[in-house]
């Protein structure tokens, strides 16, 4: 007979999963007892899992404690140009093997996240939750897999370029675009139209980024 109780989360995906909501954000100290009465574990799987966050770059050493790491411009760059690839090579074999049921959930998330174009931090989720599902209609494992540690890196991002004024509106058009071209079977145009999507993104990101660095000077 098989257990019926809930698989519970170990340490590692408790703290990874509070860094991906903003639980903690860049340059936050995590201690090991805080974090040990927040989730209600024992101190050993805290070190471990801090150990192992440190080890993939999402935390970072200030003096002798632990902070949640944050991205430099280049490093921000980077990632950018590896999430475009892959998200692009997702949407394109999203074209070719996506089921009906799929597009189907697709475009009902397109229409629904309309009501959200006015709560950034909602509509941010919603987006994480449209390319996820992107990234499960291109029916390929390796390519989630790879996709889910991208997106891991992201949640060191401050801020979501969807809090700029207008860029909530626009992305969802350009997810409606993207939806348009899956349905369509066009891998090429699906390609495309996510490349575009994520580039648009980073160039407000970028524009974002400069014109707080004016302001501050």
């Amino acid at each position: 007979m098989k257990d019926a109780r809930p698989v519970q989360k170990d340490a590692y995906e408790m703290i990874l999963e509070a860094i991906d909501v903003g639980v903690y954000g860049p340059g936050d100290r995590l201690v090991e007892s805080e974090l040990a009465e927040r989730f209600g574990v024992s101190r050993t799987p805290i070190r471990e899992a801090l150990q192992r966050l440190e080890t993939q770059s999402l935390l970072a050493r200030d003096g002798r404690s632990l902070i949640v790491a944050s991205l430099g411009h280049d490093q921000m760059a980077e990632l950018y140009v590896v999430r475009s690839e892959l998200e692009g090579l997702a949407a394109r074999l999203a074209a070719r093997h996506a089921t009906a049921e799929e597009v189907r959930v697709l475009r009902a998330m397109v229409k629904d996240d309309e009501s959200l174009v006015e709560d950034s931090a909602a509509l941010a989720r919603a987006n994480r939750r449209f390319h996820k599902q992107i990234h499960l209609a291109s029916h390929n494992r390796y390519l989630v897999q790879q996709l889910d540690l991208v997106y891991r890196t992201m949640a060191l991002m401050a801020t979501t370029s969807l809090a700029l004024e207008g860029r909530g509106r626009d992305a969802l058009a350009e997810h409606a675009a993207i939806v348009a071209a899956i349905e369509a079977g066009d891998g090429d145009a699906a390609y495309d139209a996510l490349k575009k999507h994520i580039s648009v993104a980073f160039e407000s990101r970028l524009r974002h980024d400069a014109d707080r660095l004016m302001a501050e000077c």
